[in-house]
């Protein structure tokens, strides 16, 4: 049987298209998937994202047990309420999971980790709080829904809806989060658009969304989201990099932190295996013609592969993430294997849009 969102039902009741996503009933969209993707970039939309996991980490330990277990570093957040993106790694310098860490006091943080990956990120924290023998309680929040909502009005909306929210978040940073009294608010998000990420308890997420609906912020699908989140050049765990691909080869080097002493987990394989290969984007130079997964890419510095492709509603044309060969350089012609025809496409340096704007020519 499927798993369900607190939000199931309002979705049926909107005439959603559902699907199962890794196990869950989730949305792909509800009509026009174009639509949905132009509302968030020119607009306001919303997501649930409720099928994904918030983890709290509590204790003594928690800190030094995450400055351990992830590949950037906590000490980063050192004001409550910041945010981090990481990876989490095995020991081989593979990608268990990307992941953001929401800092709130010494002893304790919050983790939101992916649906698809929620058990094996639960076993595997579990394995390594015995490992260090961290003073640390790892708590998966069922209890808790999630909410995006993203776009140049997605904020105005939040706080016509939640006018309590607003002291709290008008001032506040990208990549910074607040309490309200049960919600916490994000300033952070998977499309490339301002916005905020809520999460609340799963009995309050059927109100907040029929009044964001209300304010005219337009729900949205997992389709959209797809699609808003490459042409933002952000990664998908099991398409542009897994757990056996290092972050340096998936375009994820930024996250790492090796400037440090620290040693986290999955540092000495990074060490021992330098970068090899590089992810970058392509535009089709032609319009007809769909870039997707898989598909060999050939370039002057030897051939590559398409990790994500998809037809970019913004730039109306197809776009990727590839990873390539060192030597490649933005701005360099390329073919892709379509079909058993080579297509012309050009490369070019991620992301293609962000806060509406085109930035690949």
């Amino acid at each position: 049987m499927l798993k369900k969102t607190p939000l199931n039902a309002a979705h049926r009741a909107l005439g959603a298209h559902m699907v199962d996503f890794g196990g869950w009933d989730m949305p792909v969209n509800y009509g026009s998937q174009i639509e949905e993707h132009h509302a968030v970039r020119r607009d306001a939309g919303m997501f649930d994202t409720s099928h994904m996991l918030a983890v709290d980490v509590i204790g003594a330990d928690a800190r030094d047990f995450l400055r351990r277990a992830l590949a950037n570093n906590v000490d980063k957040l050192k004001l409550p309420g910041r945010a981090l993106y990481s990876c989490m790694l095995n020991d081989e310098g593979g990608v268990i999971d990307d992941l953001i860490a929401y800092f709130f006091a010494e002893e304790f943080f919050r983790l939101v980790v992916n649906a698809g990956r929620a058990e094996q990120d639960l076993e595997w924290l579990a394995a390594l709080r015995q490992r260090f023998r961290a003073a640390v309680e790892i708590t998966p929040r069922r209890d808790l829904a999630m909410i995006a909502v993203q776009g140049p009005r997605a904020r105005e909306c939040v706080w016509q809806v939640l006018s309590e929210a607003r002291v709290a978040t008008e001032a506040m940073p990208p990549f910074h989060s607040a309490q309200v009294d049960e919600l916490m608010l994000a300033r952070t998000g998977y499309t490339g658009e301002d916005g905020f990420e809520i999460v609340l308890p799963a009995g309050r997420a059927e109100a907040l969304w029929g009044a964001l609906i209300g304010c005219g912020v337009r729900p949205c699908g997992l389709g959209a989201r797809d699609t808003l989140r490459l042409e933002a050049g952000m990664n998908l765990w099991g398409q542009d990099m897994d757990e056996s691909v290092s972050p340096l080869d998936a375009g994820l080097a930024w996250t790492v932190d090796l400037d440090r002493a620290r040693d986290f987990v999955g540092c000495s394989a990074l060490l021992a295996h330098p970068q090899s290969r590089q992810l970058l984007g392509l535009v089709l130079a032609e319009k007809s013609g769909v870039l997707r997964s898989h598909q060999k890419v050939v370039t002057a510095q030897g051939e590559g592969e398409i990790t994500s492709g998809t037809f970019s509603p913004t730039l109306a044309r197809s776009i990727a993430l590839a990873r390539l060969p060192l030597g490649v350089k933005p701005g360099a012609p390329v073919q892709v294997m379509v079909r058993d025809k080579r297509l012309a496409a050009k490369v070019v340096k991620p992301p293609f849009v962000r806060n509406g704007r085109i930035l690949v020519d």
